[in-house]
């Protein structure tokens, strides 16, 4: 087979600079996008972002302070409660949040649509926490929030922070106005859509089941012809009760039209399984971070 080009690992000092950079990076494009897309328009879409907004409103408050006064102790609270060690790079991201969104808080605005503010604002968070989880922290938060109630009622941490979130975007509805609170539910609904995208990126691949009577030369081909690595696991037909090889193959995108070639051109009749394979960390794909 073709021999595969191996990356060297990168140096832990080089790694750390990177990931503290990438912190920083993505908590200042979360608060130029604040600034310039959802504070203006009143879109509170969740997080403490969204509170300061709400507070803004109501008592004039500046937004950077209380996301500081809310981020700083939620931190400690979640050291102390969780008995979790965050890390640096956390405690860094809760802190240099706040310090941006008020350096940015200036910035002018960049469109006087609240939708098109609603949609770039989720978008522009999005990327920008995104990075910050690529540099293995977070911002703190309403992500702490949530997992201390989880820690102390029977709820998935997932609908945790939906609670949070929901509470944060009702409130806006009320404070502001129903479509405030509508503009609320789209920001936040591209939010995570974008920091999957970020996490995940377009590198899609294909996880490939293939069921045949010809496995021996079905297998030789994928390791040979496509140069990728198989599985074979022991399957058992629900009608025939016969016993059945399965091959497990995962190929790049661009790979794919050649695998399903190769399968008919040698079993025609093969049963074949596709499916998306969205991060695949391992030997010809993605390293281990």
């Amino acid at each position: 087979m073709i021999a595969r080009y191996r990356r060297k690992p990168v140096p832990p000092g080089l790694l750390h600079i990177v990931e503290f950079s990438l912190v920083l990076l993505g908590s200042y494009f979360v608060a130029v996008a604040f600034n310039v897309f959802l504070l203006p328009h009143d879109v509170a879409s969740g997080g403490v972002a969204g509170i300061s907004t709400i507070t803004r409103s109501l008592f004039g408050w500046e937004p950077s302070i209380v996301q500081a006064m809310l981020n700083v102790p939620l931190f400690i609270a979640g050291v102390v409660i969780l008995g979790k060690n965050f890390g640096i790079k956390t405690l860094v991201g809760t802190i240099a949040l706040p310090f941006f969104v008020f350096l940015t808080k200036d910035y002018p605005v960049v469109t006087p649509n609240p939708l098109l503010g609603a949609i770039f604002g989720g978008m522009g968070v999005g990327l920008g926490l995104g990075i910050v989880f690529r540099g293995k922290a977070s911002t703190g938060g309403i992500d702490l929030a949530a997992q201390i109630l989880h820690k102390y009622f029977p709820l998935p941490l997932g609908v945790c922070v939906a609670l949070f979130d929901g509470m944060i975007v009702i409130t806006a509805a009320f404070v502001f106005s129903i479509e405030a609170g509508l503009y609320a539910l789209i920001g936040l609904f591209i939010t995570s859509r974008t920091i999957d995208f970020v996490q995940v990126g377009l590198n899609t691949s294909k996880n490939i089941l293939i069921i045949s009577d010809k496995m021996e030369e079905v297998r030789t081909a994928l390791l040979s012809d496509i140069d990728r690595g198989v599985t074979v696991i022991n399957g058992t037909g629900g009608y025939t009760d016969e016993e059945r090889k399965i091959i497990m193959c995962v190929v790049a995108q661009n790979e794919f039209i050649k695998l399903t070639q190769t399968i008919k051109n040698i079993d025609p009749q093969a049963f074949v399984i596709v499916m998306n394979a969205t991060e695949v960390l391992g030997e010809g794909f993605k390293s281990h971070h």
